[in-house]
């Protein structure tokens, strides 16, 4: 009787961590997902917003991007992405643009988000699972959107960085 007490109990452990396990890796649906692009978008025109147009140019180190750059890197990856890996037609937009101001930084993030969400609700589902190859890697289409949304966030983050490190209290996220 003493035994099956802890072999109980480990065997309801490992059931319990499989089943959060299973939860944590669950898909979540396109409409799901662009529901969260959108409030990335949103978020990251929130950042732009935030830093006065006099300190578009900051960088912390002399080899960082810039503020501007951070944010239009990682807008141009969205349209350069979904063009290549992602089935996206020619953006209308030049995705080498060096945005001059807090205004034209705002219209360029504006067009490749739209131009992500154009292009990835267009995929259907056999799309989503087929993969590809890309960057020397094989993943489906539905990682290479978790792919953009991580490289956003990563460098949103930093612009947010630049924003607190010259006094400026950034915009208060909101995940939905």
């Amino acid at each position: 009787m003493k035994t099956r007490k802890p072999v109980l109990l480990s065997a309801l452990s490992i059931l319990f961590l499989c089943i959060a396990q299973f939860s944590a890796t669950a898909q979540t649906t396109m409409e799901e997902f662009m529901m969260k692009w959108e409030n990335s978008k949103q978020f990251t025109l929130a950042v732009v917003d935030k830093m006065p147009d006099e300190l578009q140019n900051y960088k912390p180190h002399e080899t960082a991007m810039s503020f501007s750059e951070q944010v239009s890197h990682l807008s141009s990856t969205i349209a350069g992405i979904g063009k290549r890996f992602l089935a996206g037609e020619d953006p209308s937009f030049d995705l080498a643009a060096k945005p001059a101001n807090k205004e034209a930084l705002k219209a360029y993030v504006t067009a490749c988000y739209d131009y992500g969400a154009a292009t990835f609700s267009n995929l259907s589902e056999a799309q989503l699972a087929e993969k590809v190859e890309i960057f020397g890697n094989d993943a489906s289409r539905r990682q290479i959107l978790r792919l953009l949304d991580d490289h956003c966030t990563h460098h949103r983050g930093a612009a947010i960085s630049y924003i607190r490190a010259n006094g400026i209290e950034p915009p208060r996220f909101n995940g939905m």
